[in-house]
């Protein structure tokens, strides 16, 4: 029965797989010493990533721009590097924009996003030349009464809804479009339009090289209202792989309800493997024909002398962290087991889209204990709560053996929106600390992050 189990062996960075195979003692120190679930942080790798994307854009001769999306993770640690890499970042409150200032990136190198924006966090955003997305008509009014309030000139980006909008709350439609560049155009002494920008559900590329097509028409009707539009932001979405091609496949092939607590079934996963990913996304969009036109996107930007905005969080984040949680018990249930773990679901926040995060964690026996027998065993994954649905992992791992009190459980590549999306600290129990790990020394170094200049820590 183990045999035959479905598995999702998760990708690696070779520096941090090295990381833990060789120090298998520190992994169990650090979690001991912390009492609690703890995330990894690797901001070397954020760095790498980063330095992909720009390359691509370099690569295409194409201004541009990333930010990075902070929501993705809260680890003060990454938006420290965006600001010594000279990235932008994306924040969406007023902690999120003042953490970002704590951390060193300065005002005009923030965007500010989300819907109905607080006028707080448009005060904010005004006073700190920040670059601001509009959603809606109410909102444009709103913040050219506080530019003008605060004496300054508001940046500002109008948010386009997509042109096969679906069920999106998010953007301005075709006639409040038009309306508030009207707007922009009426108050010039409170607000200057900067550009045009989009956020697309799903990953393809060809469907952001199409609706970027249509907001560079945008800055063009824009210009021929006396205004000067510079910039087209195309958001996120960038695709990550956290598994290979053929263990995605085989995966989906062989996966049934009966390999999941309860026969669990759900409506979809995260796509875990994706043909092109990360900053190979970006080529795609950028070497794209648009819908209606005869050249490349790339050429298109050029052309009209405009720089692209992208706002990846997810693929930023890529390697760039795993989580570890302790297991307190075992029991069987006939042919698997249940392992409990020091923590809960919500470190996992795939579950807030009733899904699960699909690869497999490791078992890290614990150290200096004599050795058990090695024989599969199949055992979900719960959460410490009195919840029935707090269920960490609902399908059945094959482990190469039944886990004991003091193994831990390690789930890799979680830093993009696994780690704290839905933290919550139920039960009064300990939100897992961050540890930022640094690779670049003859021995591995850790230090705590500080998550936010509002939380305490």
């Amino acid at each position: 029965m183990v045999k035959d189990a479905p598995r999702l062996p998760a990708s690696w960075d070779p520096a941090i797989r090295d990381f833990v195979d060789r120090h298998p003692a520190m992994l169990h120190e650090l979690a001991n010493g912390f009492d609690a679930p703890i995330h990894l942080l690797f901001p070397e790798r954020f760095a790498r990533n980063a330095a992909a994307f720009e390359r691509t854009l370099a690569e295409h001769r194409v201004m541009g721009r990333v930010y990075y999306a902070k929501k993705a993770n809260k680890a003060r640690c990454f938006v420290r590097a965006a600001a010594d890499l000279g990235l932008g970042v994306d924040v969406a409150s007023v902690g999120e924009f003042a953490d970002a200032l704590a951390a060193g990136v300065r005002g005009d190198d923030l965007g500010v996003s989300g819907p109905a924006k607080a006028n707080p966090l448009l005060r904010l955003a005004v006073r700190h030349s920040a670059l601001i997305a509009i959603d809606s008509l109410d909102e444009l009014v709103r913040l050219a009464g506080i530019a003008r309030h605060c004496g300054r000139v508001a940046r500002i980006l109008l948010r386009m809804q997509p042109a096969s909008p679906r069920a999106t709350r998010f953007g301005l439609d075709e006639a409040s479009l038009d309306a508030a560049v009207a707007l922009c155009a009426e108050h010039r002494s409170a607000m200057v339009l900067e550009g045009f920008s989009f956020h697309l559900s799903g990953y393809s590329a060809q469907a952001r090289s199409d609706q970027a097509a249509i907001a560079v028409r945008a800055c063009v009707s824009a210009r021929a209202r006396d205004l000067t539009p510079q910039t087209v932001n195309i958001g996120g979405g960038f695709a990550m792989s956290y598994a290979s091609a053929s263990d995605w496949a085989d995966f989906l092939t062989a996966h049934r309800p009966a390999d999941y607590h309860a026969n669990k079934t759900f409506d979809g996963f995260y796509p875990y493997h994706a043909a092109g990913d990360g900053a190979h996304m970006l080529d795609a969009v950028l070497t794209a024909v648009p819908e209606g036109e005869a050249r490349p996107l790339a050429a298109l930007l050029s052309e009209h002398g405009l720089q692209l905005m992208l706002e990846p969080g997810r693929a930023l984040l890529d390697q760039a962290g795993f989580t570890l949680f302790a297991v307190q018990g075992v029991k069987d249930r006939g042919d698997y087991g249940i392992t409990t773990v020091n923590g809960t679901s919500f470190s996992l926040s795939e579950q807030w889209f009733a899904s699960e995060f699909l690869p497999d964690p490791e078992l890290l026996t614990a150290p200096h204990e004599p050795p058990r027998e090695r024989v599969p065993y199949r055992a979900c994954v719960g959460g410490a709560s009195c919840l029935d649905s707090d269920m960490v992992t609902w399908r059945k791992i094959a482990f190469p053996q039944r886990p004991a009190p003091g193994d831990l459980l390690l789930y890799p590549n979680t830093a993009g929106y696994q780690m704290d999306s839905n933290e919550s600290p139920f039960h009064e129990l300990p939100l897992p600390p961050k540890l930022v790990v640094t690779l670049d020394g003859p021995r591995p170094r850790w230090c705590v992050d500080r998550l936010s200049t509002l939380s305490g820590v």
